[in-house]
Parts: structure tokens; sequence; C-alpha cells
């Protein structure tokens, strides 16, 4: 994966994306596939659509400061909260009006492609926020 277009997507949010997702992008790039054994479907936007699946789901305008940067393959996109600094990663439905809409996954991409297999999507945030 060429760093310039992870470059141009960072400048295009005003963000940088943080390094174990900038990772994910220039090697895998994305990925869209059932995963056992939690057996949830997991999907990953390529670096080049995260501009227009962004833009087409006025997801800036209803979550500022979210990046949507892959989801269930449904309803649910899965996003980086950049509200705050390190951003967590949340999910999302695609009707939800605002922020209070939102299921906590993990605190990084790594812990989130680390727990997945066996947990899947977390969907009680209550159980799910951040301790």
């Amino acid at each position: 994966m060429d760093d310039d277009l992870i470059a141009r997507a960072e400048h295009h949010f005003g963000i940088r994306f943080p390094e174990d997702y900038r990772h994910f992008l220039a090697t895998e790039g994305k990925r869209s596939r059932f995963v056992p054994p939690a057996d949830d479907f997991m999907m990953l936007h390529a670096v080049t659509d995260l501009v227009p699946v962004n833009e087409a789901g006025e997801f800036q305008e209803r979550f500022p400061g979210s990046v949507i940067i892959g989801g269930d393959g449904a309803r649910e996109m899965l996003a980086y909260d950049f509200r705050q600094e390190p951003p967590s990663l949340v999910l999302l439905d695609v009707s939800a009006g605002d922020w209070s809409a939102a299921m906590y996954q993990a605190a990084s991409f790594s812990t989130l492609l680390q727990r997945f297999p066996e947990t899947g999507w977390l969907w009680d945030d209550a159980e799910s926020s951040p301790s």
C-alpha cells in the first residue's frame, strides 16, 4: 500500500490514524469475512474507500470526530472516535442521529482484532464501555 494514500486520507479528515491501523492499511489493506469462532462478519474498508464511505452517510455531520473504517456488513459501522486521544473504536448504526448511540468496541485496533474472534461485536454498551 502506498503510504501517500494513507497520508491523503489522514489529511482529508484532519487526523493521524493510530500506528496499528496504519500498519493494517499498509499491509493487509482491507478485510471482508466471517471471523471464527465468534462467526461475526467483519468488514474493514480499503484506504481508497474511506473518504467516499464517510461522505456517503454524512457521518461527519452526525458524528463529528468520527472516521468510519468498516462495519458488520449490514447496518453497523465501525468508527474511530477522534474526539478523544487516543481514539477508541465504536459501532454506529447507520440510522443513529448522534454519539449517544455509539457502542464501545475497543481501545485500539490491535485490541479489537485480538479479541474479535472470541467475542465478535460487543452489543451491550453497559458491559462494553471502557473501564
